[in-house]
This record gives structure tokens, sequence and C-alpha cells, in this order.
């Protein structure tokens, strides 16, 4: 919190007397949201109380985002914050108290003098250390600017967390408000503020460098709007920066995300820039925090209850890819790379995208022995499940969040994670029955994965780095087949046939359960998405977008042949859902990737009229969603979008969405997963970790679980994986690592 300077007393300064036990004594400046005062702890410790302003003490909004602000300044480390001693947002005039910081703020010490070189670097790397920090406690600050940097005798604090956004808040994400400083504000932050992320405070590091080496900014106007436009369209001003310090700054405000360094990179770059014999910290950089010893050891998999040693080693098969590309060739990667670059997602089953870390390396069959020609039923009922957590992970991955499924008797919860090609957990106790690791250490992130999908009674996955499609028993995690898949973009079940779509639209359909070869056709193209209703076993249905995205091709296919059944072009860009009782649903979606419209073909037998058209039903909602993910239960249509919306509707014969719209809830989540239904509930995952359970028929919430985030640094998980409702049981996967179970039928408890 930055100790605000102010020009005398404000009428407020002097009230209220006391925040909770404490006596607010000078006042150190007014703001925006409340007035800092001075204090001093019973054990002497000085303070710094943010009191806010009792206007905004009864806005609920408002306080909602003081607590959010409280919550993210807890969360991050005090060696690059102000620590949070005490705070009540709940008061009648809610407060914060933090370590009083005796230093001037960055924007002070500019105004008289810009820094020179060696205090610029040393500064520059102790803010990119503390956006490190920052972020591994999963935190994206979002106003990082000059008066919010303090300089300290130990070095640069980051203060005011009041628009920061945790990976997960409890804050509603607003739609069209404008938040931030415009000079330091990243490109997105105008353009796509629901998809500012970490690289948004690295941009803002780049600015906050250049205004503290010349004292303006690189995109200086007196107007705002300008600004705006500036950081958008224009290159940066760098005039008067060190040389040596251009081409680092250059990333640091380039316009896209990616192409940002990360704040470890920044950190690294500035201390190798200056003489060692000038800059006395130059000796020793540390490298990344890594992992609890015990974490590198993999006796987490080896170590599972139940868990046994190899059994054999596994088989090989047919591999329809051979020829495609020669083993160890270069070619095939290359092409999966820029794959990976596009906008659609490549590896998927059921109609589900998930990208799943894998590593690569040397597999370990683990074998509880030889299985039995049929799993066993489960013997326990839903009614006396309570529940269960292990963690799921090994090496060092980054990404830990596995990703899972439950056979359809439920006799095992299947799962992928960094490091472990697949293992199946008792559904009842969680204990590991088999696991199929990679080499020791080895947990280097997959570009491309898959959600383990049953299908020929077996399970499917792919290897790591996407070479294969294997075939396992489910009961042992033996291999029954395999393939080669290094030359297909799209892996796809339809029932009992596995489809393995390449990017020009040749597809071999072979049968699940065998690996044989059943046809080999041409059909779709480019960007062609397939889909079919869960466990049928068909028709295969593919949506092929035009070239201008001005309409979709929808064709019918017969999963066992490959014949071409009936095709209809609809208008828009869709994307399939789901298809579900006699109907094939989409989304609409515009170029900048928000939902337009839901959409719904009929795709029943005799469905087509006169001319052969069949029925279209289409529904707008109120405001586009965005990224938004779906999933359909029964005659009802759940969406999930990236700004923690969820909804569910019923798509009616009309068009008028607020007739059709059943709830609508704001969860404050930053990201969900996709959203999964039974008969009580809609349950979706939070990026934190935290597994929501909403009620079917209120649309309130029913119960939700504590987050899981280990210690931070594993937030940030590519996409989320799906809970897994079976049987009044539900499963989910954690950017911590574990897998956990619990009785669905009684959220409230969890």
């Amino acid at each position: 919190m930055p100790p605000l300077r102010g020009t005398g007393q404000s009428p407020e300064a002097e009230h209220p007397e006391y925040a909770g036990q404490y006596r607010l004594e000078s006042s150190l400046g007014t703001g925006g949201m409340g007035v800092v005062h001075l204090a001093t702890s019973a054990s002497g410790l000085r303070l710094a109380v943010k009191v806010i302003h009792a206007e905004h003490a009864s806005d609920p909004e408002f306080r909602a985002r003081f607590r959010q602000e409280v919550g993210a300044a807890r969360r991050v480390s005090g060696a690059f914050t102000a620590s949070v001693v005490d705070a009540d947002p709940d008061a009648g005039r809610p407060w914060m108290a933090t370590l009083f910081i005796d230093g001037p703020t960055l924007a002070e010490q500019v105004k008289r003098n810009p820094l020179d070189g060696i205090s610029l670097r040393r500064m520059g790397a102790g803010l990119a250390e503390a956006l490190r920090d920052i972020h591994r406690a999963g935190v994206v600050h979002r106003d990082l600017k000059p008066s919010n940097v303090l300089l300290a005798p130990d070095g640069p604090k980051v203060i005011d967390f009041g628009i920061s956004r945790p990976a997960d808040s409890d804050l509603r994400t607003e739609t069209g408000k404008l938040i931030g400083t415009p000079p330091f504000m990243a490109p997105e932050q105008f353009q796509r503020p629901r998809e500012v992320g970490p690289s948004a405070d690295v941009f803002a590091l780049g600015a906050v460098l250049v205004y503290a080496a010349t004292g303006r900014g690189p995109f200086d106007s007196d107007s705002p709007y300008i600004v705006a436009y500036q950081v958008v369209h224009n290159e940066p001003d760098l005039t008067g920066v060190p040389d040596d310090l251009v081409p680092l700054l250059k990333r640091c405000l380039a316009k896209e995300p990616a192409e940002r360094p990360t704040p470890y990179e920044v950190m690294v770059a500035l201390r190798q820039s200056t003489p060692s014999a000038s800059y006395d910290t130059q000796a020793y950089i540390p490298e990344p925090r890594t992992p609890d010893p015990r974490e590198r050891v993999p006796a987490v998999i080896g170590g599972f209850p139940g868990a046994a040693r190899p059994a054999e080693p596994p088989a090989t098969g047919a591999d329809p890819g051979a020829g495609a590309d020669p083993a160890g060739s270069g070619a095939g990667r290359g092409r999966r790379a820029a794959r990976g670059r596009s906008r659609r997602p490549r590896w998927a089953a059921l109609g589900a995208a998930v990208a799943v870390a894998v590593s690569t390396g040397i597999v370990i069959v683990r074998s509880a022995g030889e299985p039995p020609s049929r799993p066993p039923k489960p013997a326990v009922t839903a009614r006396e499940f309570s529940g269960w957590s292990v963690p799921l992970r090994t090496g060092k991955a980054e990404n830990r969040t596995p990703v899972c499924t439950a056979d359809p008797r439920l006799t095992g919860v299947y799962c992928a994670a960094p490091g472990l090609r697949a293992a199946r957990l008792d559904p009842e106790k969680g204990t590991v029955r088999w696991a199929l690791e990679t080499a020791a250490g080895d947990a280097r992130q997959m570009e491309v994965g898959m959600v383990p999908t049953f299908a020929g009674g077996l399970l499917h996955v792919v290897t790591p780095g996407g070479e294969r499609l294997e075939a396992l028993d489910p009961a042992s995690g033996k291999v029954r087949w395999s393939a080669g898949i290094r030359s297909y973009a799209t892996v796809r079940h339809i029932g009992g046939t596995v489809l393995l779509v390449s990017e020009n639209g040749r597809i071999r359909a072979v049968d699940a359960a065998t690996g044989e070869r059943r046809w080999e056709r041409f059909h779709g193209g480019v960007g062609t998405q397939w889909v079919s209703a869960p466990g049928a076993d068909g028709p295969a249905l593919a949506a092929t977008p035009s070239p201008d995205g001005g309409s979709t091709l929808i064709t019918a296919v017969d999963a066992a042949n490959g014949k071409r059944l009936w095709e209809q072009r609809l208008d828009g860009e869709l994307r399939p859902v789901q298809h579900s009782g006699g109907g094939l649903y989409l989304l609409s979606v515009n170029t900048d990737g928000y939902t337009e419209a839901v959409v719904r073909l009929d795709t029943g037998p005799g469905a087509g009229g006169a001319d052969g058209e069949r029925a279209v039903r289409r529904a707008k909602p109120r405001t586009p969603v965005d990224q938004a993910q779906a999933t359909v239960v029964g005659d009802r249509v759940h969406l999930s979008g990236a700004g923690g919306s969820l909804l569910s509707f019923r798509l009616g014969a009309g068009s008028d969405w607020a007739r059709n719209e059943l709830w609508r809830l704001e969860t404050g989540a930053a990201h969900l997963s996709r959203p999964v239904g039974d008969a009580r509930s809609v349950h979706v995952m939070a990026a934190d970790g935290r597994l929501l359970a909403v009620d079917l028929a209120s649309g309130r919430l029913a119960g939700q679980t504590e987050p899981r985030m280990d210690d931070g640094r594993h937030t940030f998980a590519p996409m989320l994986p799906a809970p897994v409702v079976a049987e009044g049981r539900v499963y989910a996967a954690a950017p911590d690592g574990s897998v956990f179970g619990l009785n669905a039928r009684a959220p409230g408890r969890w």
C-alpha cells in the first residue's frame, strides 16, 4: 500500500479514530479508495493503515474489490511487498494494516532525478524479481506504475493490489470497464481485458523502466485516449534509454503477450548487462525456485498405495501412420509445433480439447498382476462414499494439472499427468492400481495431449510427445495395440471407431478394440472438427468452416464404412459441442473468439424437410460469451465463459434468449472449465483448483471446495480439465497435481 503524500489534513483524516485495535495517527495521504494513516501496533511496529472512504463502504461491489485486494496482498511474499499485518474487510469502514515502508515512491524519486544506469538496473532487477514472486502466488497486479513502487533500503517494493486479479478470485469480472493506468497498461488491457495475464505486468515493467530512465513514459501524451491508441498501435519512444537496454525493453513492450520475456528473464538480463565491478549483486543469480526435494523423486508415483512392480514391457501393434514421418525425423515435430500455434485445439476426445502436460522418456509399466477378464463392479454405493484426495505428479513440471476420465461402470478413475502417461485409481479410495510413468525427473510439457478415453472396452491414451495412440487394458495397464499418429492432426472417438484425421481431410478409421483398419476416405478439410453422441456408434458429424468464416458445412458420415449420409451448410463459423437427443449443438464464434449464438441442427432420421433441409434453431445471448465452453445434458445447455459466467438454458423454438435462459451465475472465477451436469447440479472447476457445484434448478451455488494451488507456482494451467460425474460422485483434478473424489449428492458438506 503506498504511503500517499497529501497536502495537509483532509476532513476525513481525523475520522475514524481507530481501525480495529489500531489507533490512527497522522495521515500519510488520501486516494480514490480511502485514507492511509500511520499507526503503531502493540509491539511497536510502524504500520500504514488504509481505511476505505465512507461512501465506498456501502457499495457491495467495492467491498468485494477491497476484499480481493486484501487477499491478493496476503498471498504474495512480504520480501517484495508491504506485508499485511491485519485487516477487516467486513468492518463498518473496511481497513487493512501493512508494515510501513519508509521510502519514496519511484514517481517521487524520478521527479527529483531519473535513475542512473546502475540504479536503474538494480531497481529493475528487483522489480522483476518481485513480479516473479507475485506471479508465483497466482496474482496478476494489473496496475504496476511508478507510484506503486516504493524504493526501500533493501530494494523496491510493489504495493497497491487494489485492482489486481488473483488467478481465481471472488470478484465478478466487469464488462466494458477500463481498469488500470493508461500509460502503463498493456495493449490487451484495452482490447481484451478478460485475457489479461502475467505478461501484462511485464509490459508495465518495461514502461516503468523507461519512465525511471527518462522521466516520461514510452507512450506519453496529455490525452489518455491518445495514450491508449499509441499503446495498441505505435512503437514505444525509447529516446534517452541506455542503448544496451533498448532491445530488452522493446521485448517487454511487445504488442503480443507471448513475445514478452518472463520476469526471470528480465531479472537475469538486467543483472548480466551490468559490469560486475560496479554491481556487487552480479556475482550470483539464483535459478527459478525448484520444488521441494521430496517432489523431485518419483516416489509419489512409485510409492502409491497398491502400486506393484512392472509386469511386462509395452506391446506395439499396427502403425497406420508409419512411413509418413520416419522415426527420429524432426519434420513431424516441426509440423506439430506449427499446428500447436493455431487457434483451434488439436488432440481431443469426446469433443473436449484439453492441453495435457505429458513428458517424454522411457515408459515403465506398474501392474497389480494379471487382470480378470472383466473388471469387478464397485463394492460401495454412492451413498456411502466419503471422498478422497491423492497427489498425482512427478518431476519439476510447471503445469501439474492432471486430466481424468472414468469407465462406464465406474470400476476405475483413469488419469494422465505430467510425467505420467496413465494411471488407474480406485474410485472408492483413490488407491493407484497401476501407473505408466516416464523417465524419472523428465516431465517436460507436451505440446498437445488427449483426455484418456474409453472405446472398444479399452483405455486410449496418447504417448509422450504425441507419437502414438495406445489402447490399454483398463484392468492392468498393458498395451493391447498402438498406432503411429505423427502424421495426423486430430484423434476422434466415435463409439467403437477411432478417426485419425489429417489436416487435409484424409481420415483413417480403425477399430477401437483391435486397432485394425476399417476404412480410409477424404472428408472435410482444413479446420474440420468432428463430434458424435457420447458412446454412440454414429453418425460421425464434421463441421468444416468456409475460408472466410461466413458459413460452416455440416457433414454426417457413417462411422462403420465412411460413407457420406447427408450434408447441410449453416451460416457463421460454427464449432461443434455435442451430438445429443437427435440434434447437433454448435457455438457460433466471431473472429475475436466470442460466442455470439448457440445453434441446434436436427439430425434424427427423417429430420430433413421436403427440400432436404434440416431444422435449425439459433439463440443469441444478451452479451457474447468469451471463450465459451458448453455441454448438453438432456434438454439443457450449460455454458461457461472465461470471465467466470455460468449459465443454463433450453434452446426452444424461438430465438429469444431471455425466454430460453433458465439462470445465470457470476462465479467470480477468472477461468472455468467446461461445465458438467447431472440430475442435481452443474459442476465446474475454477482456475485455483476449486470445484464448484451449482444447483440445477435455482442456479445458486450449492457447494465448493477449498482452492488447491500448491505453493502458487503451478496455478496457471494451459486449460482446465472438466470434472467427471458418475454414480453420484464427482472426480476432479487441480493445479497442485492432486486428484480428488467427492460425494456429488452432498456439495454443501465439501
